[in-house]
């Protein structure tokens, strides 16, 4: 391994290891479940952040939990001495800037796909949903041309890897699980006289003999989920495979209770995250309409409003879910709601019930837990960082040479993150 490449191995655990720090030291601000609280949880060990977040007014919240940079420059100065790190830059440098050539592990071909006419791009983004196609093709423009043979991972329809065979001329296998996706995705192939072929197969259930993984092949995942991307880090560490690039998605989709750590450093942690700890880099509230607003915020106080009565009515302290509602729901009445949500849990309410009373408490906790939500959500960003570096901490113990960046803007996909690894030679 050369010098650069022993510098950026040293940059990124140094990375981790600061945001491991900053993590543990405020695990009570963001590890909490609002709505099984009645107060501020951190309050007497943070006062300063509890004023801060009281002296809010509630039409500022949605604003600053859209934006996390403004989110942070709010409440980063009523933080505790040793938290006030969040606010520096060193904790995104590493993770935003645009991967670029300069880097000497990987060349990254980052010219437009020129691959297709304006014909076949119509043919290729047909059917493909939102800013998905987007998303396809900033992706195949930062993959590094290594003329090696291409295995898609949970390639669904085979969107990416269709694009990849066409406009790179590389021999693709595309694994899913799905047989009527297999299908639909090899007819297109076919259609289009495409290298690409689909193979049905649970990813979970790949062993020793029919492991599609080889040492000369490039492995890409656009978004695999939780567990499954990780399963594509083990079996391509595991086979030796030559080059990897994903973009991590949906850190909560794993089948244990707990996130087990996969790097040595993250093994070392003393952070022990929870299914629900792992939905925290999702939680990135976007700025929808007055109504939309309303009505978002008006569940969450009828939820709260009947889990308080709940609470009462059972005699257990402890919150009760319920399922999705529909919209219309919430045209009636709180206490036609209450009705509804005591006869799917099988409970008896009170005689004389005040639904008022309830739905006022609702309202004042409805308001608390957007303030305990808006704190931890201070660290969305710190944990997303410290799992994507704990993927590639993992791959360079496995003797990868890795480079971490952005593929597409924010505002494609905020799960931009696309981390690219070629396995160094010895």
């Amino acid at each position: 391994m050369n010098q650069d490449n022993l510098q950026q191995q040293f940059t990124y655990s140094q990375q981790f290891s600061k945001l491991n720090q900053l993590l543990e030291k405020s695990t009570a601000l963001w590890q909490v479940r609002a709505f099984e609280v009645f107060a501020l949880p951190w309050a007497q060990d943070f006062p300063q952040l509890a004023t801060a977040v009281w002296a809010l007014a509630d039409d500022e919240l949605d604003g600053l939990d859209a934006e996390q940079s403004i989110l942070v420059k709010a409440l980063t100065p009523a933080l505790s001495k040793d938290l006030k790190a969040l606010g520096q830059d060193w904790d995104l440098s590493l993770l935003t800037n645009p991967i670029t050539a300069a880097d000497k592990i990987l060349v990254v071909d980052e010219t437009q796909v020129n691959g297709l006419s304006i014909d076949d791009e119509t043919h290729f983004s047909a059917h493909i949903k939102g800013r998905k196609w987007q998303q396809i093709t900033a992706f195949v423009q930062h993959l590094p041309d290594l003329n090696l043979p291409v295995l898609e991972w949970c390639a669904g329809k085979g969107h990416l890897g269709r694009l990849i065979a066409k406009a790179r001329g590389a021999e693709v296998v595309s694994l899913e699980w799905q047989a009527p996706l297999c299908e639909a995705g090899q007819a297109f192939a076919d259609k289009w006289q495409l290298p690409q072929t689909f193979v049905c197969a649970d990813a979970f259930a790949i062993n020793v003999n029919t492991n599609p993984f080889t040492r000369q092949q490039q492995v890409v995942a656009l978004h695999a989920c939780g567990d499954l991307h990780v399963r594509l880090l083990m079996l391509a560490a595991a086979a030796g495979t030559q080059a990897l690039a994903i973009s991590p998605c949906c850190y909560h989709l794993i089948q244990g209770s707990y996130y087990q750590a996969l790097s040595d450093m993250a093994k070392k942690s003393a952070i022990k995250l929870s299914r629900h700890d792992l939905q925290l880099p999702l939680q990135q509230s976007v700025i929808a309409s007055p109504k939309q607003q309303a009505l978002r915020h008006q569940e969450i106080a009828w939820r709260l409003g009947f889990d308080a009565l709940q609470r009462q009515c059972r005699q257990i302290d402890e919150y009760l879910p319920l399922p999705s509602i529909k919209q219309s729901q919430l045209s009636g009445s709180f206490s036609h709601f209450c009705l509804w949500a005591a006869e799917i849990k099988a409970l008896k309410l009170t005689q004389n019930c005040d639904f008022d009373a309830w739905l006022e408490v609702g309202y004042k906790r409805q308001q608390l837990t957007r303030r305990i939500d808006l704190v931890a959500h201070l660290f969305r960003a710190v944990l997303e960082q410290w799992l994507i570096l704990d993927r590639v901490c993992f791959l360079q113990e496995q003797g990868y040479g890795v480079c971490v960046g952005e593929f597409c803007a924010n505002s494609v996909t905020p799960r931009n993150a696309l981390i690219l690894a070629q396995k160094m030679a010895i």
